[in-house]
């Protein structure tokens, strides 16, 4: 599965660097912005799994960002840290009224920030941490790779595992073409909208290989979800 994208918003070059580089050594896939209007574009691109974001920021504000993107289908479930130098009750206030999910005073230790990362993480994408994914008669353990469904072991392949850890994420979410490309192949490399349709086929008869119905819905128009 490809690691947690952690987007980077920090005016501060130092920072934003310093940021960087300890996400990068955590195994996280890294994008940086200097401001809010090219952390929005960054964003209309493809939503990172989180967003650490600075308060005050040239051209939009980190509050101004915070704010359209949690008013957004899209992007509204993205954990954002909010890292501010305002330290009054207040703000925080503020902050998390805004939509912000966690909220940090400068300066801060950058390993606590780092655990708030992976604590932000394990809730909205539990099996990049390691936690184990349930879903109706469905298990499935990232560390160890296998996929159980009423007791009996399933046999997948990398990316139609990739596929199922992706809806088993989200159960009931529906995802196009393009986010699964995006989240099970990667941004980088180019795969026709088609092949997802023959992995899902692919999932969807090792999922019922034991009998059970169906669990994965085609949505017309739309994309696919699980339930």
């Amino acid at each position: 599965m490809l690691a947690p994208s952690v987007l980077v918003v920090e005016d501060e070059p130092a920072q934003r660097e310093v940021l960087a580089y300890n996400l990068a050594a955590e195994g996280f896939r890294v994008q940086q912005a200097d401001n809010g209007e090219e952390a929005l574009l960054i964003v209309a691109e493809g939503a990172p799994d989180l967003i650490v974001l600075d308060w005050m920021l040239p051209s939009v504000s980190g509050i101004e960002v915070c704010r359209r993107l949690k008013s957004r289908a899209d992007t509204k479930n993205v954990p954002i840290i909010m890292l501010s130098a305002r330290s009054e009750e207040t703000d925080l206030v503020r902050g998390l009224e805004t939509g912000a999910d966690d909220y940090i005073v400068k300066p801060y230790s950058v390993a606590e920030l780092m655990a708030r990362v992976r604590t932000q993480l394990r809730r909205s994408r539990p099996s990049s941490m390691g936690e184990t994914l349930e879903y109706a008669d469905i298990t499935l353990d990232p560390e160890t790779h296998r996929v159980h469904r009423g007791g009996n072991v399933l046999k997948l392949g990398p990316t139609e595992f990739r596929l199922l850890t992706t809806f088993m994420e989200k159960p009931g979410r529906v995802w196009s073409r393009e986010q699964l490309l995006d989240r099970v192949w990667g941004r980088d490399i180019y795969v026709d909208t088609r092949t997802v349709d023959v992995h899902v086929g692919r999932l969807r008869k090792a999922l019922c290989a034991h009998g059970g119905e169906d669990p994965v819905r085609t949505v017309r128009g739309a994309g696919y979800a699980l339930g």
